[in-house]
């Protein structure tokens, strides 16, 4: 059975809207408080994935290329990540993450999951509603990969 575009409609704004609550609320855990969102995303990008070109980090945090280069910039200033000249091209850089850049990551993962879980149980939820709450991260991660 189809939803009906209004129940789409108003699924879709519900979900936007406890989304968006729980994204802001997760954001303000972080391991170095002065790091960007966008800073922690390279990094989590270049833990996950591995070594990227500036072009391909922009093309995947979809932003300038000149952005990436300014971030990547002060990422390697401050030692999370350092720039690898291409072995077969030297116009070509690679940027990859660094231990202390990983361990921002790490810190940062933790700190959410830390905060997450606290807000989970000061929820007084049951095992269902944790039932219901894995099915629905399972469903978000469809949607978002679909």
């Amino acid at each position: 059975m189809t939803a009906s575009p209004e129940d789409l409609d108003d699924t879709a704004t519900q979900l936007r809207l406890a989304v968006f609550r729980l994204a802001r609320r997760l954001r303000s855990a972080r391991a170095l408080d002065a790091m960007s969102d966008a800073q922690l995303a390279v990094l989590a990008a270049l833990r996950l994935h591995g070594r990227h070109t500036l072009s391909r980090l922009a093309e995947r945090e979809r932003v300038t290329a000149p952005t990436m280069s300014s971030m990547i910039n002060g990422l390697a200033d401050q030692g999370f990540v350092v720039r690898i000249p291409d072995d077969e091209d030297r116009r070509r850089v690679h940027v990859e993450i660094t231990e202390q850049g990983a361990e921002v990551v790490t810190e940062t993962i933790r700190r959410r999951d830390e905060l997450l879980a606290g807000m989970l149980r000061d929820a007084d939820l049951d095992d269902h509603d944790l039932a219901v709450l894995r099915e629905a991260a399972a469903l978000l991660r469809r949607v978002v990969e679909a």
